[in-house]
């Protein structure tokens, strides 16, 4: 894992991630390792789009094998939005980083994910 030096950039090309959230922790943006890039993540989006019931959302970068909380247990109550992430809290995730995100219940929360891909 490394952090590419990002002064002599070549390319920044944005790019968006949509994802429906289930119960395990899955990733919404993985950056792979030894692919001398960095992501930075702009703005993270999670709404609950069920009608009836709350829902609660966990969001971590996993980085060798240890996640690291940004957010844990939220509410996200019935047509709500929450945002863990914006431009003053972006983040960037190294070689070998993911961002992931797990719900309490499936299919009630929706996630997308604004990010640059940086080489």
């Amino acid at each position: 894992m490394a952090a590419p030096n990002i002064v002599n950039v070549t390319s920044i090309i944005g790019s968006l991630a949509v994802q429906l959230v289930g119960t395990s922790p899955t990733a919404i943006v993985t950056n792979s390792a030894s692919s001398n890039k960095v992501y930075k993540v702009n703005i993270l989006n999670i709404s609950n789009v069920d009608t009836v019931n709350s829902a609660t959302i966990t969001v971590d970068v996993f980085r060798s094998s240890v996640a690291y909380r940004i957010a844990a247990n939220i509410a996200v109550p019935i047509n709500t939005s929450f945002t863990p992430l914006d431009k003053t809290t972006a983040i960037y995730l190294e070689e070998g980083d993911s961002l992931r995100l797990t719900a309490n219940a499936a299919s009630r929360l929706e996630a997308t994910c604004s990010y640059e891909v940086i080489n």
